[in-house]
């Protein structure tokens, strides 16, 4: 199911769409947990996302001064109408994670942590990985929703953020995943056109060898794409 999330909505909207996900995404059905996950199943707390907790989530951000950006699927429908996602995806140090007591950890590593603030899970990615702290310092804005601001990844800094994930992607076989990310910076990309190189440079220092040329070459595809795509509007 597609959304969108228009300027100057209200904050109630990305708990619909955080609702929504849960309710129709495929964790909504019934049924045997694939076999890699039988024996650790995912915690998935059995409740729905409600409006007054998404609120309060965001006013205690902005209340304890926190600094953080918005990014994964809530700060793509900013930008693009989108898919819906079942969680909400912040980036931030971990001392500024320590503002908020009340976001419970479930899980964590070095870069990463899934939380659960009453209703509504929270996904942090962590500033100490050198590329994600780039993103916070050099690629956010600002977001009116009906009660607050809200600082948001802008186009470019969701751009560094997929392709930065995409080897990694590809490496495990994530083939579903790999196709919803370069869905995503085909949008971003036709929509808001960033210049990629000085992107694809900003990601060199962060990727393996071999990565960047791999990155390049998916780019270019993305971008015969969008233009095959548009001249056939034009036609």
């Amino acid at each position: 199911m597609n959304a969108t999330l228009a300027p100057g909505a209200s904050l109630h909207r990305i708990a619909e769409i955080v609702r929504n996900a849960v309710l129709l995404g495929p964790d909504a059905w019934q049924g045997s947990l694939p076999a890699d996950q039988e024996a650790n199943p995912p915690v998935r707390p059995n409740l729905l996302p409600n409006d007054r907790d998404v609120v309060e989530l965001f006013t205690l951000l902005g209340d304890r001064q926190t600094p953080y950006l918005l990014v994964g699927g809530i700060a793509m429908l900013r930008y693009i109408e989108g898919r819906n996602t079942e969680d909400i995806d912040l980036l931030m140090s971990l001392p500024s994670l320590r503002q908020l007591p009340e976001i419970s950890i479930r899980e964590q590593n070095e870069y990463f942590i899934r939380g659960q603030f009453r209703s509504v899970r929270v996904d942090v990615l962590l500033t100490a990985n050198a590329l994600l702290a780039e993103v916070q310092q050099h690629f956010g804005t600002t977001h009116r929703f009906a009660e607050l601001e809200v600082p948001t990844a802008t186009p470019e800094g969701l751009v560094l953020l997929k392709l930065y994930a995409l080897p990694s992607l590809y490496r495990q076989g994530l083939f579903d995943r790999v196709t919803v990310y370069e869905g995503d910076i085909a949008s971003l990309l036709q929509r808001h056109r960033p210049a990629m190189e000085p992107l694809l440079q900003k990601l060199d220092p962060h990727l393996e060898t071999g990565e960047l040329s791999e990155l390049r070459e998916i780019v270019r595809d993305i971008e015969t794409r969008i233009a095959r795509f548009e001249q056939r509007k034009r036609d």
